[in-house]
């Protein structure tokens, strides 16, 4: 235990005190304060009522967001992935729709559904929902045909087929597309929130950089950087729960 606490903390420790060497130094840049001004102002801010005001509403949003993206791809990517003359007839209109990057639909979005949360949900579940649905799509369609054959001849149909063999033969690549997701929706949860906004984590950055609060905008990046590794250490426990058979049987194949 004491040694993989070693390793997750070296390099940080490392890149923590290499910045404060250079940081310490007379005449560093304004825009580079110490890690200690740094930690001040973490301090002043998110152990305060804006923890509540900024950061609290953008966690809503990014895991709203995150949600209906993953439910949407995991169905569409199924759909999809069982029926090629359905993907044959919808594909060309998500490949165009896939190429068009999520932050140039903001201003669209602002008109046609506010500035509200409901604009900042739908830029984040446009962005996310391609790697979860096209990471399903070839998953499905990588099912063993021997494991489908067989359930076939054992009458394993409809509903139980699906979530026997078909998402259980797909979980890693929805697992693996649904990670993709979660890191794209951090992005796009600040973007969505520095247009047209009043509260969340992108605004509050803006507004630091815009009136030189050079600690409190460095502070606003280090808890979004806290928030992504608190969000990927979740993740990975439920990717390791849901993954345990797929581990194990990897496993057992090296002879381990």
């Amino acid at each position: 235990m004491g040694l993989r606490l070693l390793h997750v903390l070296a390099l940080p420790t490392l890149i923590v005190g290499v910045y404060w060497a250079v940081t310490a130094q007379p005449g560093a840049s304004f825009y580079t304060p110490t890690p200690a001004a740094i930690a001040s102002a973490f301090a002043d801010l998110w152990f305060s009522e804006r923890f509540f005001v900024d950061v609290l509403p953008s966690l809503g949003r990014l895991l709203a967001g995150f949600a209906i993206a993953a439910v949407i791809g995991v169905g569409l990517g199924v759909l999809l992935g069982l029926d090629a003359r359905v993907r044959a007839t919808i594909e060309p209109v998500l490949e165009f729709l896939r190429a068009i990057p999520p932050p140039v639909l903001v201003p669209l979005m602002i008109m046609l559904a506010g500035i509200d949360d409901s604009m900042k949900i739908m830029v984040i579940v446009f962005g996310c929902v391609w790697p979860v649905l096209l990471n399903t799509v070839e998953g499905v369609r990588a099912v063993d045909p021997v494991l489908s054959d067989t359930a076939r001849c054992y009458g394993v149909s409809g509903l139980t087929r699906l979530r026997v063999l078909v998402l259980r033969s797909a979980s890693p690549q929805i697992m693996a597309g649904l990670r993709l997701a979660l890191a794209l929706a951090i992005i796009l949860m600040v973007i969505s929130e520095m247009f047209a906004s009043s509260s969340g984590l992108g605004f509050a950055i803006v507004q630091f950089q815009r009136t030189f609060a050079i600690p409190e905008m460095w502070a606003g990046m280090v808890l979004l950087g806290v928030i992504g590794f608190l969000l990927s250490s979740l993740f990975e426990l439920v990717e390791g729960r849901v993954l345990g058979w797929y581990r194990g049987l990897r496993a057992a194949n090296r002879g381990e």
